[in-house]
């Protein structure tokens, strides 16, 4: 989504991510990590007689993979700054898939030329649907951090093969 220190971003940039489907195994983990074990989410047979008929993606499982399909570099973002006017629009349900898409809507500066970026981001499944949509920020760095250390071979020596 963010990929370049807070100066060199512009309103308008626009990304789009790869695909994923939505699986048993993540409604069920999610029941299991937050306790929301809503028969609507658990229940098969609760699930047929309710709205949809079938058991639902838990919103807030569907919010964490839409905003995580969009890659985050770690050099230039500093933090999640928060998330509005999130909506869920369509529901999902095991088996969908759903992709994610960001637009820069706001450049907010900071100090030392770090700043927020205010993106819209959409989740639409297969069916063309968009399903959530809000605005999501990031505090993004004024310049891309190196990371120190981060390859643990460099103090290592190797053997002449």
């Amino acid at each position: 989504m963010i990929d370049h220190p807070f100066p060199e971003l512009e309103v308008g940039q626009v990304k789009t991510s790869r695909g994923r489907t939505l699986t048993e195994t993540d409604v069920v983990n999610f029941c299991m990590l937050t306790g929301n074990w809503l028969e609507i989410h658990a229940n098969t047979e609760f699930a047929k007689s309710a709205l949809y008929g079938q058991r639902l993606v838990q919103g807030s499982l569907v919010f964490a993979i839409v905003n995580a399909l969009i890659p985050f570099d770690s050099t230039v973002v500093e933090a999640f700054y928060g998330v509005d006017r999130l909506r869920f629009l369509k529901p999902s349900f095991i088996g969908d898939t759903v992709w994610a898409r960001t637009k820069i809507i706001d450049l907010r500066a900071k100090k030392d030329g770090a700043g927020v970026a205010v993106s819209e981001l959409l989740g639409v499944n297969q069916r063309h649907e968009t399903i959530l949509r809000c605005e999501f920020s990031l505090l993004i760095r004024g310049q891309r951090l190196a990371p120190t250390g981060s390859d643990p071979f460099s103090s290592m020596e190797f053997p002449e093969s």
